[in-house]
Order: C-alpha cells, then sequence, then structure tokens
C-alpha cells in the first residue's frame, strides 16, 4: 500500500470527477459519522454530516449506505432518521436492510447452531478477560463478540488486547484489532462483501467509501478502479485519500453536495 493523499482538497477533486452514475456512497459510522466514544450505544452522528447526507441522499443518482459492524438494529439506533432509501449494512456485510417508507425492513439473519454455541463460548471467556481489568467491556454482536478496551489504562489495555487476541487465536476465529478494539468474528462476512452485494443491488456505477478502521480496509481494498476511497484518521491504508477526523468527513460531504448542487 502507499501513502494516501492527505489534502483534503484533493479528496474533493477526485469526488467532483466522478462521471459514471449512480454513484453508491458508503459510510462507515463509528468513526467515521460518529466520533468513537466509551459507551457504544452513546454513539450519534455529526449533526453536520447527517445534513450533507441527506443532501447527497436527495439525488436521483446517488445511493447512501452505512456500513458497520454493528447489528442492524443497533445500527439503526445510534443512527437515528436516515433519508429514504439508505441502505444499512451490519455484522461486517452479513446483515443488510433498508429504510423505506420511513421505516427499516431488515432482511431476517439467524446465526448457524454451530456458530451460536462458538459464540457463547466466546462471551463467557471474553466476560473472564473483562472481570480481571478495570475499564474493559464486553459485547454481543450478531456475528461478532467485542472486547472494548477504550476506558481502560494503556498497560491494562495493551494486556487486555493480547489476552483477546490469543482467545480468538484459541478458537480459530477472524480477530481483528482496531482502535481501542478486539472482534473476533464466528462469521466470515466483510465489508468488502458488503461493498458487492451493494453494488449489484444498487447497479452503481462507482462507489466511494469512507472508513476509519482496520476493518474497513476489507471494504477499500475490494474497490476498483473508478472508485474512490478515503480513509479517515491514521494508520496503514488501501485508501487513495486521507481526512483527519469525523468532523473532516463533515466537512468533505457537505462540501460536495454543495459542488454538486451548483
Amino acid at each position: 500500500m502507499t501513502g494516501p493523499e492527505t489534502d483534503p482538497a484533493a479528496a474533493l477533486a477526485a469526488l467532483e470527477a466522478l462521471a459514471a452514475r449512480p454513484v453508491l456512497l458508503a459510510l462507515d459510522f463509528d468513526g467515521t459519522l460518529s466520533p468513537l466514544v466509551d459507551h457504544p450505544l452513546d454513539a450519534r452522528p455529526l449533526p453536520a454530516s447527517m445534513e450533507a447526507v441527506e443532501r447527497l441522499a436527495a439525488r436521483e443518482d446517488l445511493v447512501v449506505a452505512l456500513v458497520s459492524g454493528r447489528g442492524l438494529e443497533e445500527l439503526a439506533q445510534v443512527a437515528g432518521p436516515v433519508p429514504e432509501g439508505t441502505w444499512l449494512v451490519g455484522s461486517h456485510g452479513a446483515e443488510h436492510g433498508r429504510v423505506r417508507d420511513g421505516v427499516f425492513v431488515l432482511e431476517p439473519f439467524e446465526l448457524a447452531p454451530e456458530a451460536q454455541a462458538a459464540q457463547e463460548a466466546l462471551v463467557a471467556q471474553a466476560e473472564e478477560i473483562a472481570a480481571r481489568h478495570e475499564g474493559v467491556l464486553v459485547q454481543r454482536k450478531p456475528t461478532t463478540v467485542l472486547v472494548h478496551t477504550k476506558m481502560a489504562e494503556a498497560v491494562v489495555e495493551d494486556l487486555a488486547t493480547r489476552e483477546a487476541v490469543a482467545l480468538g487465536k484459541e478458537h480459530g476465529l477472524k480477530t481483528v484489532v482496531g482502535k481501542h478494539i478486539v472482534e473476533i468474528a464466528v462469521h466470515p462476512a466483510t465489508k468488502g462483501d458488503g461493498i458487492d452485494v451493494l453494488r449489484e443491488a444498487t447497479g452503481a456505477a462507482a462507489v466511494v467509501y469512507l472508513g476509519d478502521d482496520t476493518t474497513d480496509e476489507d471494504a477499500l481494498e475490494r474497490l476498483r478502479e473508478g472508485d474512490v476511497g478515503i480513509k479517515v484518521g491514521g494508520g496503514p491504508t488501501h485508501a487513495s485519500f486521507r481526512v483527519g477526523s469525523p468532523e473532516d468527513v463533515a466537512e468533505l460531504l457537505g462540501a460536495w453536495a454543495t459542488s454538486l448542487g451548483r
């Protein structure tokens, strides 16, 4: 991977240069639309970002999607009202839904029995890790188990992270270390899979993807020639462009919406 362009003006120029239509605008939620928070259910999108998303979604040649590792019901809860027609991809591509007539229509999803059993065992063992380390929380998602470490002291976070990674390896499951989080998957779906599904479902001629974390690289790596990938924050990336924060995302989306409206 080569280093991405860090000038926000370059990212805006790439968006403005998109000629193929329709465009699928796929947005990670945590760390992209919403600043990272200590408690997952406290997350909310920045008002400026959602105002820009509403302007973009109103265009007939652009489709908006929220892509998250959260389960769809939880994503719908924290995202709040989103524009009509917005797609939602949860559980790293395993769950899909869409807003129709102001209501989230969610496709049914259920883990296979063996995956359910694996998740139960993981939750119990992860909670043992959390019990030993102050500031560490465990969260069950439809296809994963998360160990949150944002509220832990640095030394404690490092130890809990290593223990959680070892737990995932012990079970032979995909384990990803993100920003103050370890995510252990009992289902193989990735955000890249979610992008592929959305590209086909929407007939998108080009995809724009914005994401901040390790799991977003699965989607950024899946982009094709003519697509635009934008990394939010630091870290190695497959994206061609980088912006610094969710606030920068709001500014970029707002500028693009203004440009398209001219």
